[in-house]
């Protein structure tokens, strides 16, 4: 298998909704809601790709400052090419993309907690989620 490795390259949101679909991410991102995903990818100032010929296999998006922290918002891999690791691979060049100071944070699924500890990542719990239709009081 010969999966080459983009930076920054275009992808359509059809593209990214398939992978979604094709992954685990696809019950938990807005599939079905095009322009929040066409907004999801515009908006990504960070994007590593994975292709086996003109197939989108894998995709790590992330929100960045790059020099201080890094969210890698969409870590998704085609079931069919999981455990290959691609995923990893997307990790590494992700981080390889960030200064030397730069955090690499996400929030894992569930069932990923395990994965992320085996590769080297700590779990922080001082993690807080507003709602969209939470207001600050």
């Amino acid at each position: 298998m010969d999966i080459e490795y983009k930076i920054n390259a275009a992808i359509t949101s059809k593209q990214f909704i398939d992978l979604l679909n094709a992954s685990t991410l696809g019950s938990r991102r807005p599939v079905d809601n095009g322009p929040c995903i066409q907004g999801m990818i515009d908006n990504t100032n960070l994007m590593v790709s994975a292709w086996n010929g003109a197939q989108l296999v894998g995709i790590a998006r992330s929100v960045t400052d790059f020099h201080y922290a890094c969210y890698l918002s969409d870590l998704a891999v085609h079931c069919d090419y999981q455990k290959c690791g691609i995923g990893k691979r997307l990790q590494v060049i992700t981080q390889q993309q960030l200064g030397p100071l730069c955090k690499l944070i996400l929030i894992a699924a569930p069932a990923a907690n395990q994965y992320y500890e085996h590769i080297g990542f700590i779990q922080n719990e001082r993690c807080w989620v507003l709602e969209p239709h939470a207001k600050i009081r």
